[in-house]
């Protein structure tokens, strides 16, 4: 008899690099309706010396070397998250869902690794973890990615369209009775980066792009990169960032102001353009708080946007990993074919139980 409440501990760490997110989570499931609520949320900074120039460099790491990044940030995740628990005398938890951190994600090539997903994590924590969630979508030719939309159905489905401005866009809506999602564009790994020089870890409300001047010839060139002419299932990765955008605002040199401006409005666009008009939207992470880029967004489509309270735009994706570890465990869809290309759906991830 499966169980219609559970209590779990949902981690993400994403491509943006700002830290760990960590979400307390209570689900109630009542004839195949499911609801939930917050318990304690934190984020968990990565020190810039530290684990993000570690984090930032997975990339260029051989096999070996990655196996032992592996080994080294389960150790730290598996460290944190027992300091949360403690912090907030946190019980009687079902399981801690983990997401880990990417660091290759290359599905077109069959690969795809997320470090943090070891055994270790039950260990070091003396709970139940449902981890490594994207390995098997691959396996069975799927891009691994996106892996939020069987939340936003099942959570937030009063929505015509779910878009989380992370690391990168996501999409995820409903299309003739199968949930479609892919990667819009790229935006904090490339809005953070671009404001680095100016000493500032982001641009607050996107003041400082709308400042600058946009530049009609790298908008151009943005708004022709082959991913965007693709049909889904697609996702994008830190590898494509690197070798089409980096190399792009490379050769063109623009102040950061201007640089700012014209990926906001690169972003507006290819956030608007799959988009009806007069559909209702709900935006969430980071980049929501970014008033200019949606103020963009609604130049080219009149929209009904919603931006809600800080806890849900901060740890929807932490939220939907642990609902993504709580059909694990019941052995449920938790991985949509239709989303990620894969030639089933399936349930996704591993479970390690503690030995205490």
């Amino acid at each position: 008899m499966l169980k219609n409440q559970y209590h779990v501990l949902g981690v993400m760490s994403g491509t943006s690099l700002d830290g760990i997110d960590l979400a307390e989570v209570f689900f109630t499931v009542d004839q195949g309706v499911w609801t939930y609520e917050f318990g304690h949320t934190q984020m968990l900074p990565y020190d810039e010396k530290r684990e993000k120039a570690f984090l930032a460099d997975l990339v260029n790491l051989s096999e070996e070397e990655l196996d032992a990044a592996d080994s080294r940030y389960s150790q730290f995740l598996g460290e944190q998250i027992k300091a949360f628990i403690s912090k907030y005398n946190i019980q009687h938890l079902d399981a801690v869902c983990s997401h880990g951190h990417t660091a290759l994600h290359r599905p077109d090539l069959g690969v795809t690794r997320q470090i943090g997903n070891q055994k270790q994590l039950a260990e070091i924590t003396g709970q139940r973890v449902v981890c490594d969630f994207r390995v098997q979508d691959v396996a069975l030719g799927g891009q691994g990615a996106p892996l939020v939309p069987i939340g936003d159905r099942l959570l937030f489905g009063d929505y015509d369209y779910c878009i989380n401005l992370g690391g990168f866009a996501n999409l995820s809506y409903e299309h003739d009775g199968k949930r479609i999602a892919y990667d819009l564009c790229p935006v904090n790994i490339i809005l953070n980066a671009l404001v680095e020089p100016l000493g500032l870890a982001y641009d607050d409300g996107g003041k400082i792009a709308q400042s600058g001047t946009v530049n009609d010839q790298l908008l151009e060139q943005l708004n022709s990169l082959d991913y965007y002419a693709q049909q889904p299932p697609k996702s994008l990765g830190l590898e494509w960032v690197r070798s089409e955008i980096h190399k792009k605002f490379k050769h063109n040199e623009l102040k950061p102001a201007d640089a700012l401006a014209t990926f906001v409005e690169h972003m507006a666009y290819q956030i608007a353009k799959p988009l009806k008009s007069g559909c209702k939207v709900l935006f969430t992470g980071g980049g929501a708080y970014n008033g200019y880029l949606l103020q963009r967004v609604e130049s080219y489509k009149s929209l009904k946007i919603t931006v809600p309270d800080k806890q849900l735009i901060e740890y929807k994706e932490a939220l939907i990993f642990a609902l993504l570890g709580v059909l694990k465990l019941r052995d449920e869809v938790n991985c949509l074919a239709s989303v990620t290309g894969a030639s089933k759906d399936h349930s996704s991830g591993l479970i390690f139980n503690a030995n205490i």
